[in-house]
């Protein structure tokens, strides 16, 4: 007997989903794939975690087939496979394929229900979103469009409420929601949309669709550098702060540059700030209000940053889901205004949780006296009051630091500083290149946060290949650049 091999398919439900958001994104996956950037670095990270996540998933339902393909770009095994082990009457299923009419839909975990089957499709979000619920309604229509009787489509999702003790418990851990009704709803509208996309795959040229908000929703498209290759770098009404889609508006109507903004055009202090910089340079240095708040400032002035991390699955005992667990920390310590600051810093050495040690050695870095400067000091009291939550032996020291807290970026986001080249945005990557050009993230091997996030918590699962020790100095050298740029942006305010 001749074995079936499938023909290759027109979508997927990546592709579905990719189409649905942008049909013009579709029709380059397809036939310009060479102007897709490449995956970061911190995106693989991304993806890595997600494919974790689904694997432990599984264990929520223990003794499946694993149908996973060799090669994702051939499916013709893993269908093949499902059918066998439909067939041989396995009660759960890993990755079964199916494939109907040009579309294939891979499904995390198929699970044998009576005489017909529940479908679970696994997400590492907290909370079933819209997009979800639309991949799940293409992975129903191409399973009972196969032939497979589907008695119930679930979304599994992470529980937050779930609070680690001992080995991590799957029941607990993850939650079912049930989008069966939704689905079925949707089922008119899928296989319109299919009809749709695949027209597009099969159309010779580019469809032609603009730039919008759907270039970053429900994901940042990854072929904006190729579709928005005619927005300026620098100084586009797409850069407008706090925009609200207000600058969606403003390019409809044919203005692409912030400096050709109406003057009478209605606009937030905040963006007319930003607007007024780019069209007439203008710069705002308000003295009397930045020395106020100066002389406010208690020494010695402690210039503090954490660095932390969110793992989808708790770590360790006492800890839930996504939780903020802070693994390093940077200090400049100033006794006086403009003295040569003083370095300390800490940083787990990820063999388990890093807290206690930290606070230990927080509690020693900090004196009595002075207040901590930190930029954007809400992520700091944060995580300092959810320190002293779960250490209630160091709570009442832990809660005392966060009274003494103190915001860095104050006098920026209130408008009392300014100056163009800030392009409307208060965050120090944005405050620091403008303030102290010469002081830069550039050629450091870590240069920003959530990359400092993902690479850590690689080291505490052990699953980190490159060289740890220079991980560990490229850790610690940019933890240091945040609290000295705080030190140097200080500084400039205290010169006016």
């Amino acid at each position: 007997m001749r074995t079936f091999v499938p023909p290759m398919h027109l979508l997927s439900k990546s592709t579905y989903l990719r189409g649905k958001q942008c049909p013009k994104a579709l029709w380059l996956y397809k036939h310009r794939p060479e102007l897709r950037p490449p995956v970061s670095a911190g995106t693989q990270a991304i993806f890595d975690s997600g494919t974790e996540v689904g694997l432990l998933a599984q264990q929520r339902f223990p003794g499946g087939v694993d149908c996973t393909p060799e090669h994702h770009y051939d499916y013709a095994p893993a269908l093949a496979a499902t059918q066998a082990a439909m067939a041989a009457g396995a009660p759960v299923i890993y990755e079964a394929a199916f494939q109907h009419d040009g579309v294939l839909a891979a499904l995390d975990i198929l699970v044998r229900d009576g005489d017909g089957w529940i479908a679970v499709e696994v997400k590492s979000s907290t909370r079933v979103k819209e997009q979800f619920v639309e991949d799940a309604a293409l992975q129903y229509h191409v399973i009972t469009a196969s032939g497979v009787a589907l008695n119930a489509m679930h979304v599994m999702v992470i529980d937050t409420s779930y609070l680690r003790q001992g080995a991590v418990d799957v029941q607990r851990l993850f939650k079912l929601e049930d989008v069966t009704g939704q689905v079925r709803a949707m089922q008119p509208e899928v296989q319109a949309r299919i009809a749709e996309l695949k027209a597009v795959v099969q159309a010779e040229a580019e469809p032609v669709v603009g730039i919008g908000a759907h270039c970053d929703t429900p994901y940042a498209c990854d072929f904006k550098g190729h579709c928005w290759a005619h927005i300026p770098a620098k100084g586009s009404v797409l850069e407008l702060t706090n925009a609200r889609e207000k600058q969606w508006e403003l390019y409809a109507r044919g203005i692409v540059l912030m400096k050709d903004i109406p003057a009478e055009e209605p606009l937030y202090t905040s963006q007319s700030r930003q607007v007024d910089g780019w069209r007439y340079d203008r710069s705002i240095v308000e003295g009397e209000r930045i020395r106020a708040w100066l002389g406010e400032l208690r020494y010695p002035l402690h210039h503090f940053d954490f660095e932390t991390v969110m793992p989808a699955v708790p770590l360790f005992d006492g800890t839930r889901p996504y939780q903020q667990l802070p693994f390093q920390y940077s200090l400049h310590v100033q006794t006086t205004p403009g003295a040569e600051p003083t370095h300390r810093e800490f940083l787990g050495d990820a063999s388990g949780d890093p807290r206690e040690a930290l606070v230990q050695q927080l509690l020693q870095d900090i004196g009595p006296e002075g207040d901590l400067l930190a930029y954007n000091a809400s992520f700091e009291r944060a995580c300092l009051r959810g320190l002293a939550r779960d250490l209630p032996q160091h709570a009442p020291a832990l809660l005392a630091l966060a009274e003494r807290v103190k915001d860095l970026e104050t006098p920026f986001k209130k408008g009392w500083y300014y100056v163009p080249a800030m392009n409307g945005q208060s965050s120090i990557k944005a405050v620091l290149p403008a303030l102290v050009p010469a002081l830069s993230y550039a050629d450091l091997e870590v240069q920003e946060g959530m990359m400092a996030s993902l690479r850590f918590a690689q080291l505490l699962r052990g699953e980190y290949t490159g060289d740890m020790e220079q991980l560990r100095r490229d850790l610690l050298a940019y933890c240091k650049m945040d609290t000295l740029a705080m030190v140097k942006v200080l500084g400039v305010l205290e010169g006016v």
